[in-house]
């Protein structure tokens, strides 16, 4: 089947087996920690079979994604579809953390990364540590944003990038006004 021509079916599961690998967790671990058999997360996967709303709910919560990463995909045209994210068909991740909006500008999950939006509203705080398994890099577009990468410090401003490889990191914009940045992550998390 040619990229751009999957179904919506098949295009969630190739996000679900995309998070699963990010996690290096086996289609066995997943089935036990959703309570599902083995063939039946397989078949999903493979848009063989349709996850009920309950099941993206168990899903999401053993991945650690926010449920609206499988509450569609980008709306798209079927030449479109898998290859163009229109900015008016960005799929909406949820907001993860108060003050903070992301869409996700990748197609899907099938790349060996993903490409974020994210909008941090003035006042808008990280408060806890955030460490993960990755390689990010993150370009902001506008306004400015405090970051504390391990226990440094930098206020970062518009056109200014900063890389985190699994450090621990938080955020915080105090400003008064939102800041806009555009994150490349690997591999994928959400």
């Amino acid at each position: 089947m040619k990229v751009g021509r999957m179904s919506d079916d098949e295009t969630l599961g190739q996000d679900i087996r995309a998070l699963r690998h990010s996690r290096k967790m086996t289609l066995e671990e997943l089935a036990k920690a959703t309570g599902k058999s083995l063939g039946w997360v397989s078949q999903v996967e493979r848009g063989l079979s349709v996850p009920t709303v309950d099941d993206l709910h168990r899903i999401s919560r053993v991945l650690e994604v926010p449920m609206s990463m499988f509450l569609g995909v980008a709306d798209a045209s079927e030449e479109e579809r898998g290859l163009i994210v229109r900015a008016s068909k960005r799929r909406e991740i949820g907001e993860r953390d108060s003050g903070l909006f992301e869409t996700l500008l990748s197609p899907d999950l099938t790349d060996d990364f993903e490409v974020i939006h994210s909008t941090f509203l003035p006042g808008a705080t990280l408060e806890e540590t955030r460490q993960r398994a990755t390689s990010e890099v993150v370009y902001l577009i506008s306004g400015r944003l405090d970051v504390w990468i391990e226990d440094r410090k930098f206020i970062i401003e518009a056109g200014d990038s900063f890389r985190i490889k699994g450090s621990e990191y938080r955020w915080a914009n105090p400003y008064d006004t939102p800041a806009s940045a555009v994150w490349v992550i690997s591999p994928p998390v959400y």
